[in-house]
């Protein structure tokens, strides 16, 4: 990362040309002017570095009373020029002691600068120390990035990442992106368990602490899921029926496909949106426009549509469904509006840029809660078994991940293909033995699981088995689910109307089709993509709040990724019911990712 940007450094050494001026809160002396000085100046903003350090160099031979304030303004053209082999020797040659304010800093960032390119870390360190006084938030970022470099030379990664945390906020565009990658490259250089007992030693209000998290989480250790669920938005109410915490923006576009192989599901999300939408209005809060647009089912569409919603007026955007139309938005850079998106980036390693919020229905994110209520339950040794479709393997993959980082046995690991009615050969090993410590983890679609349970049991498997939402097919149908007696599985809470607050799936049903059946998930996600509008700014500001919602208890960490506390449910006689207190407000302490991706 380069220290300052060139035009930033432009802006200073303009300002410090100018005369008696002031940088950040300090007064300098009287800097030299002229048309020598001024044609110089025009050389350097022009780009034409090289020149601009010649007639610097000129100007320092002819005026002794300001030769090294002319001298730092030629090393800092040859570092622009990228020639730092030309500084170092004018920088050698300046006189630190007369140098006014920050130009003395200057001087020390220039000098760390050729000292680290020597490869002496040291040197650079003892230089960048943070300002005893007041000074620029120019200067101060680039003494900051500087001593971040030079912790990092030095062998010491973990004060590095710290520096470069402090500087995060200070940063804008770019030049943030770019230190937030750094901040991640550090962290988990440090390798998962090192970096384990680092962030277990750090404060829970500790500034680092959730890079921590967001480290661990792309070495696949744990979840970025905060542990505990503090209080709900909106729990203190204010005038004319708006709440803590809620801001809307005076227009909202919806960008969902409307046509083609997902016209389906972008349907049954905007059905869903507008339902709790309406709902909003009997508490006479403020509600914003809201305009829906086509984002088609690829990324050149769902660019096109934010374009014009944005063009159109809209403040804030929710969508696209599809993953390479975040990818693609999100590539776009710095975004004119903010936005919700309904899926995650094809390569969700990074973290969002500023001003978007990433929201899904994630498999590995169902996989690692089995894991957690498993191990809660005090079940040691597990089978995974799973289907061959991207949700199973992915939540599969998720919860071996977050299986073995809770301490637990893998006692056998099978895929059924979905082609198959007979599972015999396959279950023929052992899958446990103490029923008590022992349990059977699937991931498969209902009509796979009504098969393979009771071949389990001829195969005198009788340890609990628990299941990802895909499981149960969205509504009561006991005939069918009779095979599944016993299964636990986690999933949306307003599939049951366990979440209160929501409109009742039970009093929709007939007026609405999109809530019967396995549409009814994406109804209750178009739910919460309104109910996160107005409250999403608040739970990233606010550490352990979370949205009471119908997909699960929803949190949103400081990066902008909201992640969802699921329901449980277990069938008895054919019927899938909640679990009794299963609407915890606790979180997985700690829990995998492999999220690559959106559902």
């Amino acid at each position: 990362m380069r220290s300052i940007r060139a035009t930033t450094l432009g802006i200073l050494l303009s300002a410090g040309l100018a005369g008696c001026v002031t940088q950040g809160g300090v007064q300098h002396g009287t800097a030299p002017s002229g048309e020598a000085t001024q044609a110089a100046q025009t050389l350097y903003i022009k780009g034409q570095f090289d020149q601009a350090a010649q007639a610097y160099l000129a100007l320092a031979a002819q005026d002794a009373t300001h030769r090294d304030y002319y001298k730092l303004l030629a090393a800092e053209s040859y570092r622009q020029e990228g020639a730092l082999d030309r500084a170092a020797p004018v920088v050698a040659d300046v006189r630190r002691s007369r140098l006014e304010g920050e130009d003395a800093l200057r001087l020390d960032a220039l000098r760390a600068e050729i000292a680290l390119k020597n490869n002496d870390a040291k040197t650079a360190l003892s230089l960048t120390g943070k300002p005893a006084t007041r000074v620029s938030p120019q200067i101060d970022q680039r003494l900051a990035e500087l001593r971040a470099r030079s912790q990092a030379a030095a062998g010491d990664p973990w004060s590095a990442a710290q520096t470069r945390v402090e500087l995060d906020g200070q940063l804008r565009g770019i030049d943030r992106e770019e230190n937030r990658k750094q901040i991640l490259a550090l962290l988990t250089g440090l390798g998962a368990q090192p970096l384990a007992d680092r962030g277990a030693a750090l404060a829970a209000n500790d500034p680092l602490k959730p890079w921590v998290v967001e480290a661990q989480s792309q070495l696949g250790s744990i979840t970025r899921s905060p542990a505990v669920l503090d209080q709900a938005v909106g729990t203190v109410s204010g005038d004319k029926g708006v709440r803590e915490g809620y801001k809307v923006p005076t227009k909202v576009a919806l960008l969902l496909p409307l046509s083609g192989p997902l016209a389906g599901a972008g349907a049954a999300i905007r059905d869903g949106f507008f339902t709790n939408y309406i709902e909003a209005a009997h508490t006479d809060a403020p509600r914003p426009e809201v305009v829906v647009y086509d984002s088609g089912n690829d990324a050149a569409h769902a660019v096109a549509a934010y374009d014009k919603a944005v063009a159109e007026g809209a403040r804030f955007v929710v969508g696209p469904l599809n993953r390479d139309g975040v990818s693609a938005i999100f590539a776009k850079g710095a975004l004119p509006a903010p936005m919700l998106t309904l899926n995650y980036p094809n390569d969700n390693r990074n973290l969002p840029p500023a001003g978007a919020n990433e929201f899904g229905m994630l498999p590995e994110t169902e996989g690692a809660q089995v894991a957690d209520h498993m191990a809660d339950r005090g079940i040691r040794t597990a089978t995974v078994i799973v289907s061959t479709d991207d949700f199973a393997r992915r939540a599969g993959n998720a919860f071996k991940a977050e299986w073995q980082a809770r301490g637990g046995t893998l006692a056998g690991q099978v895929t059924l293909d979905s082609a198959s009615i007979d599972f015999a050969s396959q279950l023929s090993e052992p899958v446990g033995e103490d029923p008590a410590t022992s349990g059977v983890f699937i991931s498969m679609k209902p009509q796979q699981a009504r098969l393979l349970l009771p071949q389990l049991r001829l195969a005198k498997n009788t340890l609990p088995v628990f299941a990802t939402s895909h499981v149960y097919g969205g509504g009561d149908d006991p005939s069918a689910d009779r095979d599944l007696d016993g299964v636990e599985f986690c999933d949306a809470p307003w599939l049951f109307d366990a979440q209160p607050g929501l409109p009742r799936r039970a009093e929709l049903g007939n007026a609405i089709p999109a809530t019967k059946g396995v549409t009814a998930r994406l109804f209750a996600f178009g739910m919460d993509a309104w109910g996160l509008v107005p409250y999403i700014d608040w739970m990233r500001g606010h550490p352990g709040s979370y949205l009471p919602g119908a997909t699960g208890q929803l949190v949103a960490d400081e990066f902008g990724r909201v992640r969802r506390v699921l329901i449980w449910a277990r069938f008895a006689d054919g019927v899938a019911r909640p679990v009794a207190g299963s609407l915890e407000l606790e979180a997985p302490a700690a829990a995998p990712t492999v999220e690559s991706g959106g559902g």
